[in-house]
């Protein structure tokens, strides 16, 4: 019945459009192109494309014939041509250290959110902390022709010229939690030092006067901002700043080592601020083991609130940095950027932390 629909339809349209009824082929395949208009209308593919773009060159009679048979055939724009004609993929590569740390997974969340409802694709793309992976990974974006790109940078790049290659291809970028020094570049960050400094603040009222700091790498801005934050609060409640109690230790391997060697130490730690969760719920199952007790020995605070934080015995505080209005945040800024017909100025959004107060610190 459907078929009998479509020749009488063709058959008024050449009637009202004085159009030879004889180049109507209706064995179409089940894509139709333009072409396949063009043929059937006995009319070129460049006056068809013209005539769904509502040209002025083309006349109106034409514009409706066109228009009234892409319907009757089902006819939809290839969205990859036409993507590639507009010079817009509609996708975003999203550069992101580690897919199994929780704080990224709900960035990854956000991002992606925002993305969708703005009808754009996400590509993620793992560094694993590797830098040679990060050049090689933003490489491959580039060469998919993506709108955008969000990055946060590996623990192990020191240097930062793929990301100038990306600036230089006139392809925006907004760096999202670990950025880098590269000048004029958007990015969204956590107020990592404020959220430091209330952590260690809360280890010192609950009596702590020994407290380590599991950090992460110097070369990081959020490694150095989480550190300076830590030694500001011992600072300024009087409390001196121990070299020999700040160690680079920033995944639970690293903790199975840092750990021991803490706990053997003639003058005794009594609390721990970790750079992230994981380390610091690796540290307490090898304190428990140990045979101190949590917060009773050793009081812990951890970064990023992770889903497991909740879960420990006894429940980890730690502190919230929101991830997913990270992301959120961070693919808002990249999608307003890019679909800007004007330049917009360098911004930098911070987002503030919460400090998650649970057992181990509850003396």
């Amino acid at each position: 019945m459907e078929y009998f629909i479509c020749i009488i339809k063709l058959v008024i349209l050449a009637l009202i459009s004085d159009i030879n009824i004889e180049n109507f082929d209706l064995m179409k395949s089940s894509q139709t192109t333009i072409k396949d208009i063009a043929r059937n209308l006995g009319i070129s593919p460049s006056t068809v494309s013209r005539a769904l773009q509502d040209h002025p060159d083309i006349s109106p009679k034409t514009k409706k014939a066109v228009k009234e048979l892409a319907r009757t055939l089902h006819y939809e724009p290839n969205a990859i041509a036409l993507s590639l004609r507009n010079s817009h993929s509609r996708t975003i590569g999203v550069i992101i250290p580690e897919l199994a740390h929780y704080f990224f997974s709900s960035v990854i969340s956000g991002i992606e959110d925002v993305a969708y409802k703005s009808g754009y694709t996400v590509i993620i793309c793992q560094s694993n902390e590797d830098y040679d992976r990060e050049l090689h990974v933003v490489q491959t974006l580039l060469s998919k022709r993506v709108d955008g790109v969000l990055v946060s940078v590996s623990k192990t790049t020191t240097k930062f010229d793929h990301f100038n290659d990306i600036k230089n291809s006139h392809t925006p970028l907004v760096f999202y939690d670990r950025v880098c020094n590269i000048q004029n570049t958007d990015r969204v960050i956590v107020d990592d030092f404020s959220g430091a400094y209330k952590a260690v603040k809360h280890l010192i009222d609950a009596g702590c006067k020994r407290i380590a700091h599991l950090a992460t790498s110097q070369e990081l801005l959020i490694g150095r901002n989480r550190r300076n934050g830590y030694i500001q609060a011992l600072k300024d409640s009087g409390i001196e700043v121990d070299e020999e109690i700040i160690l680079r230790c920033d995944t639970d391997q690293h903790a199975l080592k840092c750990i021991p060697y803490l706990l053997s130490l003639e003058k005794k730690i009594d609390g721990i601020f970790a750079v992230n969760d994981l380390t610091a719920i690796t540290a307490m199952s090898i304190i428990k083991r140990s045979g101190y007790k949590i917060p009773q020995d050793i009081a812990i605070v951890g970064f990023s609130n992770s889903m497991y934080s909740g879960m420990t015995d006894p429940p980890l505080t730690t502190v919230e940095q929101q991830g997913y209005v990270m992301g959120q945040k961070s693919a808002s800024m990249l999608i307003e950027r890019i679909q800007s017909d004007i330049d917009i100025d360098t911004r930098v959004e911070q987002i503030k932390t919460e400090l998650i107060v649970r057992g181990s610190t509850q003396r």
